[in-house]
């Protein structure tokens, strides 16, 4: 066992980890105001004057799981307006394509108990381009590419700082810190350097009067004053100047109050510097203090500055520095050299790596109580205008406080269900344990509505994610099963009691008419359909969705495989087994059988699955738009080994009472009834004939088949669009392989053509089912019209291996995700950094949406996982 890995059995070494936000501000935790508008409430302008309410943001920030203290990195380089202690970005309505982060950043590594964790970042060494971004940005419309950093130039002359920060644990409470600063230009430049500690503000808001304090009577230490925290140092093995505030919002700046005496603001330190105005403490204490460290870096030349967060005072300490990281470095090494046994590729095991990364740095304290936010707090009253829209008023019961696997700790800074679910998979590999908790975490009391209902993300816990809860819970419960040689089935009976709440809310708020077919809105997809899928319609009118009903086709397959699980130890889950099989059952009839006006959700003549708008008339139209939509149905499908069936004799009777009574619902099934190869059952919705049909459509280079994975949509509308009109509405869609040409929700993400790593996982794993029924027996045309065939085994490898070539080099030295950009490719100092993108150009790769949605695209690191 590695020492990495005894560490994680421990379970007291992720006390304090990565737990801070790259962005807090635009949130709707700190949105108090009138009308809802979280973006300008508190934004990029104001965030170095304001103190939150619920969390904090920094670079590299590291805090403890309850985040009472927090450290960070912050720098300047002399020119800048204002001193770096956050990412920049561009808010929803400054962006022309959303919100997105304006900076250059990679997380390198990381392991589960963070014993040793590096990230790069690059800083300019001129003067960071902030006007340039905003109104480059300003110009451009939705039909434009967004404008990023590296378009500014100011990265064209090398003249920027590569800044690795490091951190290792010496115990679980002490920590070293290293900054190694790269001047990679041609001419000599200074460099301040901030280490910042500061504690988060949970003193102003009228609960609770303790505060800690920060001192120092010297220039190369602060003492940490505070009754919860065990770390009591912090040192610098350079001496700087200590400079003190509060974490206290500015007031007379923000909001034009009148100054109080002896306040030192949350903003000045900065001001000191930028200014050199006197609004630091000058008796050296606060609840903000950093060790202004300047040095002049040599034109290609670096500079080390460490750093160390000490639980007692030491007489050196940096005794040992150097060997400590050798140690931790070694540790990680041997830590994945475990995970990574069978990768052979270099390349393949730095992306690998790469992702867990991301996934580990993605971690945040995330802090959340509705009931408070709604009413305020009694110092601090909410103006909420409860006769106009306030977002999350149903939820008053949620009150989340923990360590929450994040999608993009700056452009999605708040979890979200179905992301969590995906992010669990690629955790399973490296910390099970968290996987399984954090899978439990949301189906708690405190986050659960009491309907069963699960928050969907912050904007609006309401809306609706695709319920794939179940299938990662089971998924992750093998992986760890095969990890550990034994399977966890308190977690697996857990899970599934809240589940079924959640199973039972999803029949009965989602089938609008008792009919098994089930809506939810836009279903995590956003823009998919050719017009707002969350639109009310007039009276009778109602969308009924083909990817709504298959993923709750999925998730009772889901609930049947996990009760049958459950079954084997105890007898009782038999009967819950029986239940989620006619459940299933019923879907498959409904989705057959739906509408007068049409012969259901599928679509005969097209061979294909469409959404279907129910008329006020009763007759249907179907919407024959070719987009993911209709590929969710292959993702309803289960394989049963004969033995597992011979194990439960109530549920084999039950199949053969249906098989005999209930002929039109054994025929809509794929041959449940007959064994396959190796003596399975295969129960699917996509029969045989009707598989092999959607599957020439997603198979074609023409419509879903790209070189770097499946699209979001058809190929086919890109010459000639999908045209539809509602209610004397003429909606048009095209097919647009990158970012968004409309404006719904936000504009900032774009399902009508991309590449999206979660829904090509499940693709490329139901193949793998199939196939483990059909074996050679079902073979297709790869790609379609090629008159080559291949098994659905050889078939899904193939897309998977398309989808690891985004970030893998090619021939000629390219990563497909980083575009056009040769200093990203070639550049020595560029070409080995990954960046794990939210979704990726249809046709040439290239990464789109937010930056760092190390989250679900993180499941590369599954599929570069060889399966033996």
């Amino acid at each position: 066992m590695s020492v990495e890995k005894e560490r994680l059995d421990s379970n007291n070494w992720q006390d304090w980890g990565p737990y801070v936000s790259n962005r807090q501000w635009g949130n709707v935790r700190e949105d108090y105001s009138s009308d809802g508008n979280a973006w300008s409430f508190t934004n990029h302008n104001n965030a170095e004057s304001y103190s939150y309410r619920w969390g904090e943001e920094g670079i590299a920030g590291i805090s403890d799981h309850k985040q009472l203290l927090c450290f960070a990195l912050s720098f300047w380089n002399g020119k800048d307006k204002m001193i770096k202690e956050r990412f920049f970005g561009l808010s929803n309505p400054q962006g022309n394509h959303g919100e997105d982060v304006k900076e250059l950043f990679y997380y390198l590594d990381n392991t589960p108990t963070h014993s040793y964790m590096k990230m790069l970042y690059k800083y300019p060494i001129n003067a960071f381009p902030y006007d340039d971004i905003l109104q480059e940005n300003a110009k451009r419309n939705k039909n434009d590419t967004e404008y990023e950093i590296v378009d500014t130039g100011i990265f064209d002359n090398d003249e920027y700082f590569d800044i690795f920060i490091e951190y290792c644990k010496a115990d679980r409470n002490d920590i070293l810190v290293k900054v190694t600063a790269h001047n990679r230009s041609e001419i000599d430049a200074p460099l301040t350097v901030l280490p910042t500690l500061w504690f988060r503000n949970n003193w102003t808001w009228g609960y609770n009067k303790y505060k800690g304090q920060l001192n120092s009577y010297s220039n190369d230490q602060v003492n940490i004053h505070h009754d919860s925290i065990e770390i009591k140092k912090l040192y610098s093995k350079s001496s700087g100047e200590t400079l003190f505030c509060e974490n206290e919002t500015n007031t007379p700046k923000i909001y034009g109050h009148s100054k109080k005496e002896n306040a030192f603001y949350k903003d000045g330190i900065n001001d000191f510097i930028i200014k050199k105005t006197p609004t630091v403490n000058p008796e050296k204490r606060g609840s903000k203090a950093t060790i202004a460290i300047t040095k002049i870096i040599p034109a290609g030349k670096f500079e080390v500055f460490e750093f160390k967060l000490a639980s007692e005072e030491a007489h050196d300490p940096f005794d040992n520095f150097d060997n400590i990281f050798a140690e931790r470095k070694n540790d990680a090494n041997e830590f994945y050299k475990n995970i990574q046994e069978e990768i052979l590729s270099e390349d393949e095991k730095n992306v690998q790596r790469q992702a867990f990364a991301g996934l580990l740095w993605n971690k945040q304290f995330y802090h959340y109580n509705v009931g408070k936010w709604l009413k305020g707090d009694p110092n601090f009253n909410a103006p909420r205008n409860f006769k106009h829209y306030v977002r999350n008023v149903e939820w008053d019961h949620l009150h989340n406080k923990d360590i929450i696997s994040m999608p993009d700790k700056w452009e999605y800074p708040w979890y979200a269900t179905w992301d969590l679910a995906f992010h669990c998979v690629p955790y399973a590999l490296i910390d099970a344990n968290f996987a399984k908790n954090q899978l439990l975490l949301l189906t708690k009391e405190w986050y659960m509505h009491p309907n069963g209902q699960m928050p969907a993300y912050e904007w609006n816990l309401s809306d609706v994610n695709p319920p794939v809860h179940a299938w990662s819970c089971f998924r992750v419960f093998k992986i760890d099963e095969k990890h550990n040689g034994k399977p966890d089935l308190l977690f697996l009976e857990k899970v599934f009691q809240k589940l079924l709440l959640n199973f039972t809310w999803w029949v009965n708020r989602k089938d609008k008419n008792g009919k098994n077919i089930f809506g939810g809105g836009f279903l995590g997809l956003d823009n998919i359909g050719a017009f707002d899928r969350n639109m009310e319609l007039r009276d009778g009118e109602h969308l009924e969705q083909a990817d709504g009903t298959s993923w709750m086709a999925m998730y009772a397959l889901n609930m049947m495989r996990i009760a049958m699980e459950l079954a084997q130890y105890y007898q009782v889950y038999e009967d819950m087994a029986i239940k989620f099989f006619e459940h299933y059952l019923y879907i498959a009839e409904a989705m057959e059988n739906l509408g007068e006006g049409t012969k259901g959700l599928w679509n005969e003549e097209d061979g294909f699955f469409y959404d279907v708008l129910q008329l006020q008339n009763g007759n249907a139209v179907s919407l024959r738009l070719r987009s993911i939509v209709g590929l969710i149905p292959l993702f309803a499908v289960e394989i049963i080994d004969h033995h597992l069936l011979e194990k439960m004799p109530n549920f084999q009777g039950r199949m053969e009472w249906i098989l005999k009574n209930k002929p039109e619902l054994a025929k809509l099934v794929s041959h449940w009834d007959e064994e396959g190869h190796g003596r399975k059952h295969l129960m699917s919705i996509v029969r045989r004939t009707r598989l092999t049909k959607v599957l020439s459509r997603m198979l074609d280079e023409k419509e879903f088949l790209s070189t770097y994975g499946i699209r979001a949509m058809s190929k086919v509308y890109e010459e000639k669009p999908f045209v539809f009109s509602v209610h004397g509405t003429e909606n048009i869609v095209y097919y647009t392989p990158a970012e968004s040409d409309s404006r719904m929700f936000g504009g900032n993400s774009n399902w009508r053509g991309p590449i999206w790593f979660p829904i090509n996982f499940l693709i490329v794993e139901s193949l793998q089912r199939f196939h483990f029924y059909y074996g050679n027996s079902l073979r297709v045309e790869f790609p379609t019209g090629s008159g080559e065939k291949k098994n659905l085994d050889e078939i899904a490898q193939n897309i998977s291996t398309r989808l690891c070539s985004i970030f893998l080099k090619d021939e000629n030295g390219r990563r497909a995700f980083n575009g056009e950009y040769d200093k990203f490719n070639f550049d020595e100092n560029f070409k080995d950094y990954i960046t794990f993108f939210e979704y990726f150009h249809g046709d040439n790769g290239r990464g789109v949406g937010a930056s760092h949605q190390t989250g679900w695209t993180a499941t590369v690191a599954k599929l570069l996982k060889p399966r033996l």
